[in-house]
């Protein structure tokens, strides 16, 4: 299980080497198989379960995966860190299944078991041979049933959480002050928090407040189910059924308010880092929402600042100016706002001013003219390398990949076709689109930078510097 964002996982997707790819011009004629995942069957449980089903017969595989609609961002003041809670308790047992009993049923049966949370969306798969599919089937219902929400199991895991706190975040260089940039550069509260959460408010809860949340948003009418591989649509219908109509549903849980205000001043913190070896800044900038029109642009645009060697902010930063040792900018995409955010670690004897300053340039040049028709194609290829290379996360060549695309897809937008329209959307971007995105994203004003200082103290409360406005 991981709290990682899943923007990670596919921004290091889509920053592999490039391979054997249509050459540069190439890619606008390029062709591919429409739908990019067939849905053999798509219907709705009478208690409001959304499920979809994916026949390819290719491989005696197949993979389920469900989405919950609840993340950080649903969490409420004073509770937060229960969305990433629950990632862990949904493996402490159910009414059938013992602790941990999850992870061994599937292992046993020669599968592969997982889940992760996010901002917006909470995961779970199950990945096994496609004789043993309707194993998953049974899991997946009786801990959505008759999850085991009991006292010892909210502490056991509450204590889980605490370690995986410690050991992920709080000894690691650069990643608590990851958590102080957010929380500064967003200003709904719903967007700002880590989605780790609150131990404090963990601790002040009760197990009736756990127990609430699991039945607000682990129902049936808050999930979507995808199931694709080696399976028959009219037998995983009749299981679907079978193990899941009759939970019964809830009540629907109301839309998180995550509208964020225009920022129009810059935000700046200085925080030291006990774990931190060399000095390195974050910067940000609040940016459109999935589906957004822009947001096709500044996918294409992240790829030709910072996806490999030949990336702008390599050649600039890394390998022109020798002034950093690494210099990344990527898209944190969310259905609410994301960000376009970054990290530069820079070498000893320069200024984080001085090192700005070269950024800052290198982001002005694509607020000046358009990349070129190379840039913008190469973008483009890895754009497509990250769905159809084998080994992509989100690789449509992998059944489990083509299930949480499915799912996720069918949870944000309430249609699977948008899998197709977003890749078309994104071959469709111009070097003219790239410039006018960048105008409008890269403004001095709506900037937000956190400087980390190692320390070989303990590290301090995060502090403002008298020049730069910070977020109260």
């Amino acid at each position: 299980m991981t709290t990682n964002s899943r923007v990670w996982s596919v921004l290091m997707c889509l920053a592999m080497a490039a391979g054997a790819l249509p050459p540069a011009g190439a890619v606008g004629a390029a062709d591919w198989k429409e739908p990019l995942i067939p849905v053999t069957r798509d219907f709705t449980l009478s208690n409001g379960l959304r499920v979809l089903i994916s026949e390819d017969h290719s491989v005696p595989v197949a993979a389920l995966a469900i989405v919950f609609d609840v993340g950080a961002r649903n969490e409420e003041k004073g509770r937060s860190g229960f969305a990433h809670l629950f990632e862990h308790m949904m493996f402490e047992g159910s009414e059938n299944v013992g602790k941990t009993e999850h992870f061994k049923y599937v292992e046993s049966a020669g599968g592969s078991v997982n889940a992760s949370t996010h901002p917006d969306f909470t995961n779970y798969w199950e990945k096994l041979p496609s004789n043993q599919i309707e194993l998953a089937l049974w899991l997946e219902s009786d801990r959505m049933s008759s999850l085991k929400v009991t006292e010892e199991n909210f502490l056991n895991q509450l204590e889980t959480v605490k370690e995986e706190k410690r050991s992920r975040i709080d000894n690691q260089p650069y990643s608590p002050s990851y958590i102080t940039f957010q929380e500064l550069l967003f200003d709904n509260w719903n967007n700002a928090h880590p989605t780790i959460g609150s131990f404090a408010d963990l601790e002040a809860s009760s197990v009736a407040d756990v127990r609430q949340f699991f039945k607000t948003y682990y129902a049936p009418n808050n999930a979507v189910m995808a199931i694709v591989g080696d399976v028959d649509a009219n037998q995983m219908q009749h299981l679907t059924e079978k193990y899941f109509n009759w939970i019964p549903r809830q009540v629907q849980p109301e839309k998180p308010d995550v509208s964020e205000p225009q920022q129009t001043k810059a935000k700046y913190l200085k925080v030291s880092d006990a774990h931190a070896q060399l000095p390195g800044f974050w910067i940000g900038f609040k940016a459109p929402a999935r589906q957004d029109p822009d947001y096709f642009a500044l996918g294409v645009l992240e790829k030709i600042l910072s996806a490999g060697e030949s990336s702008r902010l390599f050649q600039r930063m890394v390998k022109g100016d020798q002034v950093a040792l690494r210099a990344d900018m990527w898209y944190d995409e969310r259905r609410g706002p994301g960000s376009f955010e970054g990290f530069v670690m820079y070498k000893p004897g320069n200024t984080p001013e001085k090192v700005r300053e070269i950024l800052w340039s290198e982001l002005n040049k694509l607020k000046a003219a358009p990349p070129s028709d190379a840039e913008v194609e190469k973008a483009k290829n890895l754009i497509l390398r990250g769905l159809f290379a084998a080994g992509s996360h989100a690789s449509l060549q992998r059944t489990l990949g083509r299930a949480e695309l499915l799912a996720e897809y069918t949870s944000f937008f309430g249609d699977p076709k948008y899998i197709d329209q977003d890749l078309e959307a994104y071959m469709k971007v111009t070097p003219a689109d790239v410039e006018k995105v960048a105008q409008k994203v890269f403004i001095p004003e709506q900037v937000t930078f956190v400087d980390v200082e190692p320390s070989l103290k303990k590290a301090e409360a995060p502090q403002t510097d008298d020049g730069g406005a910070s977020k109260k």
